[in-house]
């Protein structure tokens, strides 16, 4: 048996990099998964379709999850097809790289908007509707050990985000439910390559002991472990998977 044989699984922006790594990878272990995305309808459809053909269960559900009522409704969805959700993985955001001085009010509400609201919404419905024994991870980044120059507005919503996920494995700890945070590197997706040089991205590398970035398997691989019953003493933690940066 698989270990996560019919366990369902929300995970938010799967529909490439980290999110669709994750989504294969707990498909692949057993777990019903829901590909969430926002505008990359083509992309989402795609992981499902690699997903089927390898044996697993997918479901592409379109939801602006800064809108609360598309987050309820991610959820219908996903009872609606697997009638439980076990597994919630908060990995919907964006990047802003940006001077603070330079930041428009806008862009700020825009970056609390996708990054920090997001995962409130999904905490405040998965706090009533996820499984006893349910599993929630949410990705931060190493950037709010690091407090680099144009990582600002970033940091402050990755630093929001752990806080409500330590809290919220507090108080649905009862339930036997666990919260933890997995903060990557820099890792090789188009998030975080877009608008860097080739020379930026070497010297980002360069500061990992293991003289590389990321790739997304290596964050799967974090998120796998956390959601299973081996890390079932595993609360409230934010692990770093970030070659030894931070």
């Amino acid at each position: 048996m698989k270990p996560l044989q019919d366990k369902a699984a929300i995970i938010t922006g799967s529909s490439r990099g980290i999110g669709a790594e994750i989504a294969r990878m707990l498909a692949a272990a057993g777990a019903k998964v829901v590909i969430n995305y926002l505008a990359r309808q083509q992309a989402a459809e795609a992981v499902c379709a690699a997903i089927t053909a390898a044996g697993g269960e997918a479901l592409a559900v379109r939801a602006d999850i800064s809108n609360p009522a598309e987050v309820r409704r991610l959820f219908d969805a996903t009872f609606e097809r697997y009638a439980r959700v076990d597994i919630l993985i908060n990995n919907a955001g964006v990047l802003l790289y940006k001077k603070i001085a330079d930041i428009s009010d806008e862009e700020f509400d825009r970056i609390l908007s996708s990054n920090v609201k997001s995962v409130f919404y999904a905490l405040r419905e998965a706090a009533t509707r996820l499984a006893d024994g349910g599993r929630v991870v949410t990705l931060s980044s190493t950037v709010t050990r690091l407090m680099l120059p144009n990582y600002g507005a970033y940091a402050a919503s990755k630093g929001a985000v752990e806080q409500l996920t330590r809290i919220f494995a507090k108080e649905t700890s009862a339930r036997g439910i666990t919260a933890n945070i997995v903060s990557p590197g820099p890792v090789n997706t188009e998030l975080f390559t877009v608008g860097k040089s080739a020379e930026e991205i070497k010297r980002m590398a360069g500061m990992a002991v293991l003289n590389r970035i990321g790739e997304p398997v290596d964050i799967a691989r974090v998120v796998l472990f956390l959601v299973s019953a081996e890390a079932g003493w595993i609360t409230g933690q934010n692990i770093g998977a970030n070659g030894g940066i931070a």
